[in-house]
């Protein structure tokens, strides 16, 4: 059995949704990020970078319960582990992975900041607005130009879509207009009718922050200085 330490977030979604396509069973435990719960040390000791998700899996190969943190690197091994999700031959498999990985590094990163400087950060910094709009536009025009010719990234449906998918759904927290990028927003139409994948956006929807609205407990905590507090 897995247990998936989880809060419903872009990068909680990846791992619901990746599941729920695997059709493998999963023990959702709550990390409630808005109280803290990313600092407490049980969880410090399966994700040493206070980041949800996480996995503890009682099935490693060797026998033993196997933890993992970081998105890519469950999404990468599950997929492996199934060999569902990502091609066998060299040349399909370097293509999933190098998309894999443009959205840990790029669209994960970079629309994470979009979203903070928009809709949460205390003082509106129309330096920092402009640039992370700017730049989350030039990402949704890769993935855009990307899926002129074909309607998955990286050819079968695969975990670079999952992985990107949950990200660019929210495209009008970023600033961004659907109407620029009309092969991406036919992209996420066909990500949004797979069964599997309103499954796994379902997982706690009902816990989703409707507003952008912090207490000053909360702000320090996601934000402040309990966020960067010594571990």
């Amino acid at each position: 059995m897995i247990d998936l330490y989880y809060w419903p977030t872009p990068n909680g979604w990846k791992l619901t949704i990746l599941f729920e396509e695997l059709g493998i069973p999963y023990n959702v435990i709550p990390v409630d990020i808005n109280k803290g719960e990313q600092f407490e040390q049980d969880f410090l000791a399966i994700a040493p970078n206070n980041r949800m998700p996480a996995v503890v899996d009682s099935e490693g190969a060797d026998g033993a319960p196997l933890s993992l943190f970081e998105s890519g690197a469950i999404m990468l091994h599950y997929a492996d582990k199934h060999g569902r999700f990502i091609p066998a031959d060299e040349r399909g498999r370097a293509e999933v992975l190098q998309w894999l990985f443009f959205q840990m590094g790029n669209v994960g990163p970079m629309l994470g900041q979009c979203h903070h400087f928009r809709n949460y950060a205390p003082e509106k910094l129309p330096y920092a607005i402009d640039r992370y709009v700017n730049e989350t536009g030039r990402l949704y025009r890769v993935v855009n130009k990307r899926l002129a010719d074909r309607d998955w990234v990286a050819g079968e449906y695969s975990i670079a879509d999952m992985a990107i998918f949950p990200w660019m759904r929210l495209w009008e927290n970023q600033g961004q207009d659907i109407a620029d990028y009309p092969n991406l927003a036919k992209w996420l139409e066909r990500n949004n009718a797979r069964p599997a994948v309103q499954r796994g956006l379902d997982v706690m929807a009902d816990r989703i922050r409707k507003k952008p609205e912090f207490t000053e407990e909360e702000r320090s905590i996601m934000f402040g200085a309990k966020q960067f507090e010594a571990r």
